[in-house]
């Protein structure tokens, strides 16, 4: 159905020009400057000075002198001589136009010279002066006229640009309280559509029938239901929020109203108020229609927190008028409001509360099979090979949201025609992965030989360790060679899917951490300060596991999660804050040794392993199992199977094998950096 009859379209007719008001000031600017430049004659008079006048009475050729106002001499010309002049030649002759003019300082003086020299003259050859007095309107309207228009134009000008119709600085002055949502209507075509969103298949039956709502709604009405006011699209970053939106836009036959939280928020006190006014009038002219409002946690959040005398600040009177209208407005008008966020925990617990927000959908990140469906969708305009599997590339990318996968097919594409291909295949999968988790390769990076062996038995310890704990993500690749900001090496994994973990998942993950800083134990009884990363990402674990979890029989079955955020005052006693300090350490500590024994137990795997890194530089699963033989607790899966078979071709060894230029030892930096190892 339409409803936008009485919206205007946003096309202008082709082949017809638009008027515009400037059109008739440049006309008469235009009229006037031709006045003052041409006055009223199609030639204007040459200047002479006196001497010039005086040979011309002296050789016969003036016909009679006019002075106007005593100050403007006018000569005219005989006709009969007008030939003596070159600019008068082609003239046709009149009495009436002057050719000359001059100027005189005082009338008496010029009446007794001109008098003078035609004193031996004939009488009937004598030029007679004739004063006229003259008034020149045109002068004294220029005047006054010309200013006027001038400031009238500028005053149209400016009120045109702050009006908002012009572009620039000020163009907002008097329309600060409009709303500056976007409107996606009939006339604005959106082409996303619900095709294109991949993974989400609860949140599209849930967005989809909001949709229908909006255009059958007698199928719900006539059971008594009523449209619902508010829905809340809430989940992590990149997982497809907005682009769900956008999917509304372009599947709803009702207009669509797109703004951002922060679009709201401005230096002037009641500006984000009247602008949700505005948003929501707007919206009740054009009902049925859905309201979208991006990063809702820009104006959202809870009143009270971090306020500064009460709280009574602009963001807040904001809040308050978007409250107001969401309960405002009546159910039948079918006015319905998204608002996508991905901090849902600071938001106002009055808007989320049924009859506002009547629906939140969740979004999460998409599992195995919404991962092959985005995989499809971002695969379709790529050229691939028959090798490149959909089902295959999800099992290699656990965790990966919907934006992450983009990014992840436009870089295999982009190396792929590095390497002059024809089409995208595995390979180039496998690098663009590598290009998104470990960053940026560092092909000319010099490393020392010293330095070189730390990187490998660092590495190699993190792979020995993963490789021989039960609960411990299968390895995928080891490498030495430096990628990302401060990255020398990193060992990847293949993460399982799981939603739940246990207590010994995580000792064996911290074990697996504690990999490199082991191995720089074991065989240089030395350590460095490339286990940075891993000591952080350590300690986070163990202190999750006794404060957060509860996993800690002395600490007991607590939870601080929730309470830790205050930042003034701590939710535990100072003897409970030192007995979590104590078993954290405590669980750090045994961890660590658990390390150093394995890899003591398994320091013949762990040279062999750090040699052939330091020739090769990357070691795939495969290669790891010739070395040390497979893992005593491996479950394959269709993905690992693949990275078992990734062979090094020869144009990837060219980018992972740079020639470079070691340092000799006595040149060394004391200090040295291994950076991060992803686990």
């Amino acid at each position: 159905m339409d409803n936008n009859k009485n919206s205007k379209p946003n096309k202008k007719k082709e082949g017809k020009p638009n008027f515009n008001a400037y059109w008739i000031y440049g006309i008469v600017a235009l009229v006037l400057l031709l006045i003052n430049i041409f006055g009223y004659s199609s030639m204007r008079p040459e200047t002479i000075n006196l001497g010039q006048l005086e040979n011309m009475i002296l050789e016969g050729d003036v016909s009679k002198i006019v002075v106007e106002n005593k100050k403007d001499v006018k000569v005219f010309v005989k006709n009969e001589r007008l030939n003596s002049y070159p600019r008068l030649k082609d003239k046709s002759s009149s009495l009436s136009e002057p050719y000359f003019s001059t100027e005189v300082g005082s009338m008496e003086f010029f009446e007794t010279r001109i008098t003078e020299i035609q004193k031996d003259l004939p009488r009937e050859d004598r030029v007679y002066i004739e004063p006229v007095t003259r008034q020149d309107w045109l002068a004294p309207i220029l005047s006054w006229v010309v200013p006027i228009f001038l400031i009238v134009a500028i005053w149209l000008f400016i009120m045109k640009r702050v009006s908002g119709s012009g572009a620039g600085p000020g163009a907002q002055i008097f329309n600060i309280g409009k709303s500056k949502a976007t409107l996606f209507d009939k006339n604005t075509k959106v082409n996303v559509t619900f095709a294109d969103v991949a993974g989400l298949e609860e949140a599209k039956e849930e967005i989809v029938e909001i949709v229908d709502f909006l255009k059958t709604p007698q199928k719900y009405t006539a059971l008594g239901g009523k449209i619902p006011k508010g829905v809340l699209l809430v989940g992590p970053p990149g997982t497809g929020k907005t682009l769900l939106a956008k999917a509304v836009a372009g599947e709803a036959d009702v207009p669509f109203f797109s703004i951002s939280g922060s679009d709201f928020v401005e230096m002037f006190v009641g500006v984000g108020a009247s602008r949700v006014r505005d948003l929501f009038k707007q919206a009740r002219e054009k009902a049925p229609c859905i309201i979208f409002i991006d990063e809702i946690d820009a104006i959202g959040r809870a009143r009270g927190r971090n306020s500064i005398q009460g709280g009574n600040d602009e963001r807040e009177n904001t809040l308050n008028q978007l409250l107001v209208e969401m309960d405002g407005f009546s159910t039948d008008k079918g006015v319905i409001l998204m608002a996508a966020t991905n901090r849902p925990d600071v938001l106002d617990t009055a808007l989320l509360r049924p009859g506002r927000f009547d629906r939140q959908i969740g979004i999460d990140l998409p599992d195995l099979k919404g991962r092959e469906a985005i995989f499809k969708v971002h695969l379709k305009p790529i050229v691939t090979s028959s090798s490149v599997d959909p089902e295959i590339l999800s099992e290699m990318t656990p965790g990966f949201a919907g934006a992450d996968i983009a990014n992840v097919c436009n870089e295999a594409a982009l190396i792929a025609a590095r390497r002059n291909k024809k089409a995208v295949d595995m390979q180039d999968f496998n690098s663009a992965l590598d290009r998104v988790i470990g960053g940026l390769e560092k092909k000319n990076k010099l490393i020392s030989p010293k330095e070189k062996e730390i990187i490998a038995y660092h590495e190699a310890g993190h792979a020995i360790a993963g490789w021989y704990l039960e609960h411990a993500s299968p390895l995928v690749k080891v490498t030495i060679v430096p990628r990302g900001i401060g990255t020398l090496g990193y060992a990847q994994y293949l993460p399982k899917e799981e939603y739940i973990t246990r207590t010994e998942q995580l000792l064996d993950r911290m074990c697996m951490t504690f990999g490199g800083r082991a191995a720089e134990t074991v065989m240089f009884n030395k350590i460095s300060t490339g286990a940075q990363s891993d000591l952080d990402q350590v300690t986070k674990m163990a202190y999750s596991m006794v404060a957060v979890y509860g996993m800690n029989e002395d600490v007991g079955q607590v939870s601080f999660y929730g309470l830790q955020q205050d930042q003034f005052q701590k939710p535990y006693s100072d003897e409970t804050a030192s007995k979590i300090d104590e078993e954290v350490r405590r669980l750090v500590d045994s961890q660590y040794q658990r390390a150093i024994q394995l890899l003591t137990d398994k320091r013949e795997q762990l040279e062999i392993l750090a040699k052939e890194l330091l020739e090769k530089e990357v070691l795939i699963k495969s290669d790891v199992e010739k070395l040390i033989g497979p893992s005593p607790f491996e479950i394959k899966t269709s993905a690992q199977a693949v990275s078992d078979n990734l062979e090094n071709l020869p144009d990837v060894k060219e980018v992972i094998e740079p020639d470079k230029e070691e340092i000799p030892d006595d040149e060394l930096e004391n200090d040295s950096t291994i950076g991060p190892s992803p686990v």
